[in-house]
């Protein structure tokens, strides 16, 4: 039976790089989806995804087991983003949409499921990329409350646990994000 990711943080803790390892492991392509989503940057996802396992390694020692490892795991990871783009906010703005070939393969693959009609294919995926453009478009904690949910299944409490906010704030940071993305879609 594989250890818990709370056990391996534990472990972390004393110095077990193994266990470190199995947790990098574990979480990987779930970070760089999560700040990918939040960013829209590759470069910028990667770079913040390495600097979040750092910061699990150094601090590892101070999960208190409060909350699930990945509420805790994730916070960290969502504080890096949300600070990045504050430091970066003018470059933002400048920014051009991000191209396919940078989006998250998971992202890439529902895009390009095979279809009997190639026209439908080409369909598919420009409605595909003017979502993406769209949820760039939100507010970085409405981004991370709406990938949250439906890219990595969180409840309503994980998210508000992960996002240190009331779940109130979260239904309002999705509801907001839904009627922005129907928005912005339904205008084009």
């Amino acid at each position: 039976m594989e250890p818990s990711d709370e056990t391996l943080c534990q472990r972390v803790a004393g110095g077990d790089e193994a266990a470190f390892d199995l947790l990098v492991g574990r979480h990987r392509e779930r970070v760089y989806r999560i700040a990918w989503s939040v960013l829209r940057d590759a470069e910028d996802a990667r770079d913040l995804s390495q600097e979040a396992f750092l910061r699990l390694y150094r601090t590892a020692g101070s999960f208190g087991g409060r909350a699930r490892f990945s509420t805790w795991f994730y916070r960290i990871l969502l504080n890096l983003c949300f600070d990045h783009l504050r430091r970066h906010r003018w470059w933002r703005r400048r920014r051009s949409p991000v191209p396919a070939e940078d989006q998250p393969a998971a992202a890439l693959a529902a895009a390009a499921e095979p279809s009997p009609d190639p026209s439908a294919a080409l369909d598919d995926r420009r409605q595909a990329a003017r979502l993406w453009e769209a949820v760039g478009r939100l507010s970085a904690h409405q981004r991370a409350a709406l990938l949250l949910q439906v890219q990595e299944g969180f409840t309503t409490a994980e998210i508000a646990s992960t996002l240190e906010c009331a779940e109130a704030t979260v239904r309002v940071h999705l509801h907001r994000a839904v009627s922005r993305l129907r928005q912005m879609v339904e205008s084009r």
